[in-house]
């Protein structure tokens, strides 16, 4: 229960009717302001004379994806001035990666392993949003995606929970600033509670059906970070959990939520998840859907309605507890106080701040344009054929996306401005101190052939030194609604690498996706292979900075890529098995008769322009004393002739465990640089906690046993050392033997 102990909102919800209780309670899309994306279904829909109309009426609390102080304000006004209560509003939006000045995807910048970047991204999009009348986003979206089908892939973190934990805390961080009540800060919302990102086949919407423990070991870690981080929304997921909707999960969103973490914030729906009840089979009518999902400790209804049109009835026959119905008013009014808006209800609705955008979207480019080429993932150069030279070379830029400014944002940008992006010609272009020395050809479209696309393509391939062939998804294929069973290059774009390969000019490909690939072929066999996914309004510019050594490529996979579409899911941290992989048919291994049983490139792989060696891993001590911890050192080399940045990697395997345990599992990164020549020793800190998982009954714990250690690259790459963890209470073995001998 949240405390009452606060005399302005206990006022308020004194004084409030029920109606304007289910107004707090409900949040619409703003109509006063709207931006008319195309990115939900239509529902409820109503008119911008309506809208202020039900805001004069209080029945509305908070309103989303609209942009614009001039209307914010008026809207704003009709809510303070023109209420019986005075009760300020909240606007939210969709601000994932990036409100004007747009960041890469969320994926591609977990690829740079630096989470400080994300917290500087988040910073910037959140003076951005905030200049533009927004106080709350829906992000960052904290979902463990192991099935790369899955199109909301490309707004995660990847595969990995150790990683996804770091980047979830520190675009909150950024998000958020240093003060809740600054006019810059942005109200962050970890997504989707729970466990959206393990829908069955990679599907949509799909059900999900987990353990307990996986759902805590995997997809419950980087929420339960966040909260601690101090997020204080929540969105519900569209999934169920073992047959029960989240939206209508009261073990979820209150038992554990509010009951085991302490949760003081609230809860708001996904897009009319609390109406989907009705669809799952779970809820009888709609009535039903706002008991179920309001019981459940769902605050806040987005766009449905059901809130509003249901909870007084509900409340009067006996159904709903009106004490329960405070509670959630409670919870909202308490996050709008603590954001500052009792405080200034036009906090963030600032002319002047708004008119300083431009120089925001201007002091921004630099952030944008570091934050694409360190999510930039070099995974092949075969001969060193990169980094290409800024004179003297015959450049051909080959491919669907080699021009234009579409495809170069990702999917989720509500805001934005493609006009401002810089293409991957223009950026090609202006990095060579001959432009003419480019030579350009479409050569298909994404899903399609052209007439003479093919023939055009080859004719620049043969006259040119090498060629960059930028291939990919079209920014559609990623995000919501977008899951893919064949997760391959279009066949269009398939035949135009084979025809532009065969002309035996060195290639390079430029791959451009929102998840990853199987790469078939002479894509998959490419001289090299920059992954380039959806970097944003700096694409251009990130881009030639790798290809032409200005910035040493340091990137390093969040996500497996497959050899084929048929491993997903596939992901590093798989559980042990009986038979441990192998390859081959007949092989009585864990393997498949066509394929490699492993991905075509692992988590964490990425190289570098110099080359690193990892030394064996030193151990502080043998023996882990519970409570205590060791140090795990190792020392990272550059070997190369160029300057450049590792990422050494940290995992651990529970050799015996009374729960099949992972093969490795991360649990350490850095980014350092180093000259040629160079060494540094890197350092990392185990504890038994971070050696503990959820047992079959639910309860965190340790065990005590071997365990195995690496620091490398990536994840099957080093040499292990190992060390025991002693049980809790146990004394050093080298301690109990000195005494034994004195």
């Amino acid at each position: 229960m949240m405390p009452r102990n606060d005399p302005q909102i206990e006022g308020l919800i004194s004084r409030m009717t029920i109606e304007e209780k289910a107004g707090q309670l409900t949040i619409l899309a703003d109509m006063v302001r709207p931006c008319n994306p195309d990115i939900n279904p239509e529902c409820n829909a109503r008119g911008a004379k309506e809208m202020f109309q039900q805001i004069r009426e209080a029945k509305v609390g908070s309103l989303f994806n609209g942009v614009g102080v001039k209307e914010g304000l008026q809207a704003q006004r009709a809510a303070v001035e023109e209420t019986r209560l005075g009760i300020p509003l909240i606007f939210g939006s969709d601000v994932i990666h990036g409100m004007w000045t747009i960041f890469p995807i969320p994926l591609g910048e977990s690829a740079s392993f630096e989470p400080e970047l994300a917290r500087r991204t988040a910073r910037a999009t959140a003076e951005e949003a905030t200049a533009a009348g927004i106080h709350w986003t829906f992000a960052p979206m904290v979902d463990v995606a192991r099935d790369q089908r899955w199109g909301r892939v490309s707004e995660g973190s990847g595969e990995d929970v150790f990683l996804g934990t770091e980047f979830a805390v520190a675009r909150i961080r950024g998000f958020h600033g240093t003060d809740l009540k600054s006019p810059d800060s942005l109200l962050a919302t970890p997504k989707h509670f729970a466990a959206y990102g393990a829908v069955t086949a990679g599907m949509e919407y799909n059900f999900v059906d987990i353990s307990e423990a996986a759902l805590r070991d995997i997809h419950l870690p980087a929420f339960k970070a966040s909260f601690e981080a101090g997020a204080l929304t929540v969105m519900s997921a569209f999934n169920d959990i073992a047959g029960v909707p989240s939206t209508g999960n009261r073990w979820l969103m209150t038992d554990v939520l509010r009951g085991e973490w302490g949760f003081k914030g609230f809860v708001v729906s996904d897009y009319t998840a609390d109406l989907e009840l009705i669809d799952h089979g779970f809820a009888a009518d709609e009535r039903d859907a706002a008991r179920l999902a309001f019981t459940a400790g769902v605050d806040m209804s987005m766009q449905s309605g059901l809130y509003l049109k249901h909870l007084p009835d509900l409340v009067a026959s006996g159904e709903v507890p009106m004490e329960v119905v405070d509670e959630g008013v409670r919870r909202v009014l308490t996050i709008k106080k603590k954001i500052g808006l009792f405080d200034d209800p036009y906090k963030s609705l600032d002319l002047a701040a708004e008119a300083r955008t431009e120089s925001l979207r201007a002091s921004n480019a630099p952030l944008a344009r570091e934050a694409a080429k360190r999510s930039i993932v070099m995974l092949r150069n075969e001969g060193k054929v990169l980094p290409l030279r800024k004179s003297d070379q015959k450049i051909g830029l080959i491919g669907p996306l080699a021009c234009g400014q579409d495809n170069l944002e990702g999917c989720w940008t509500v805001y934005g401005d493609k006009h401002r992006a810089v293409s991957l010609e223009d950026g090609i272009r202006g990095a060579l101190d001959d432009p003419q020395a480019l030579t350009v050809a479409q050569g298909c479209d994404i899903e399609s052939p052209i007439e003479g696309g093919i023939e055009a393509a080859i004719a620049v391939a043969k006259q040119a030194d090498v060629v960059l062939l930028a291939l990919g998804e079209a920014q559609e294929f990623s995000g919501e609604s977008q899951s893919r069973t064949q997760i391959v290059l279009p066949q269009a774009q398939q035949d135009l690498a084979e025809a532009v390969a065969a002309t035996g000019t060195p290639v390079v490909v430029l791959l451009r996706t929102g998840r990853a690939l199987a790469l078939k072929g002479a894509v998959r066999d490419a001289n090299a292979i920059l992954v380039t996914w959806f970097l944003g309004t700096q694409t251009g510019t990130a881009v030639a900075d790798v290809v032409f050594g200005d910035y040493n490529p340091s990137g390093h996979l969040p996500v497996s890529f497959p050899s084929d579409s048929g491993q997903q899911p596939l992901f590093y941290n798989a559980p042990r098995t009986g038979r441990p992989q192998g390859d081959g048919p007949r092989t009585f291994k864990s393997s498949w008769r066509e394929v490699s049983s492993g991905a075509l490139y692992q988590f964490g792989h990425g190289l570098s322009y110099t080359d690193f060696s990892y030394g064996v891993p030193t151990l502080s001590t043998s023996h882990l004393k519970w409570g205590e911890s060791i140090e795990v050192q190792a020392r990272v080399t550059n070997t190369g002739t160029r300057a450049g940045e590792a990422v050494p990697q940290l995992y651990v395997h529970d050799r015996v465990a009374s729960r099949v345990r992972p093969v490795r599992e991360l649990k350490g990164f850095c980014k350092i640089f180093l000259d040629p020549g160079e060494s540094k020793e890197v350092s990392f800190t185990v504890t038994h906690e971070q050696l503990s998982f959820h047992g079959a009954d639910g309860k965190l714990r340790a065990e005590p046993g071997e365990f195995q250690v690496w620091v490398s690259s990536c994840c099957i790459s080093g040499e292990p050392v190992s060390f025991e963890l002693l049980p809790e209470g146990a004394c050093n073995p080298g301690a109990q033997a000195a005494a034994g001998g004195s």
